[in-house]
């Protein structure tokens, strides 16, 4: 059996269609991915802060008894923010705010917790709650870099869903648009810290 010019010209067609879309498909899979893992990590780093806190509240306890004020509110502040999952793959940009909220309510509490330890000489010298603020620190920095990261791939993964011809088979396969970490209305004052 012999096929026409024009059969042969449409099997290509679709062959080569076929194969840009499978192409497109897992390009789009690809930084999907990406952005879902970076998630993880900023998740991880929140989980890392919030698995530190004990320990600080515990070591300041001894030092600062009557702080229990402040000492509460950075425990419920770590359970409120431990509480709220989020899903990468299902991600609202009210749930991300929610969470991002969440997180901001716990490092203002750490901040006063940390602050506290000007009013105690024998608590600045601790050897522990010196090591825990180190690693507390050092987290901050990680949180950080992490989100740094989670919107780089979160910009990847929304620019080649939104780039044509990749935009004609987004939408077809499901593919939406994610949301980038955004800074906390008032970020760009320094917090204020008051007992």
């Amino acid at each position: 059996m012999k096929l026409s010019k024009g059969t042969i010209g449409i099997i290509a067609a679709i062959v080569i269609i076929g194969a840009w879309a499978a192409s497109a498909y897992n390009g789009m899979v690809g930084v999907q991915e990406n952005a879902t893992t970076a998630m993880a990590n900023v998740q991880s780093a929140y989980q890392r802060r919030a698995d530190l806190i004990p320990n600080l509240v515990e070591t300041v306890k001894g030092y600062a008894a009557h702080e229990k004020e402040t000492l509460e509110g950075v425990v419920a502040a770590r359970s409120k923010a431990t509480s709220i999952n989020i899903d990468p793959e299902n991600m609202t940009p009210e749930k991300l705010k929610e969470y991002q909220q969440a997180q901001g309510e716990l490092s203002t509490a750490l901040g006063r917790l940390i602050a506290i330890q000007e009013n105690y000489p024998d608590l600045k010298a601790n050897e522990n709650f010196r090591d825990l603020q180190v690693q507390l620190e050092g987290t901050e920095n990680r949180i950080n870099e992490a989100r740094n990261k989670y919107n780089t791939a979160v910009q990847d993964y929304n620019v080649k869903i939104r780039r044509f011809p990749n935009s004609l088979l987004s939408g077809i396969f499901g593919f939406d648009k994610m949301t980038k970490f955004e800074a906390e209305a008032g970020a760009q004052k320094a917090p204020e810290v008051k007992f």
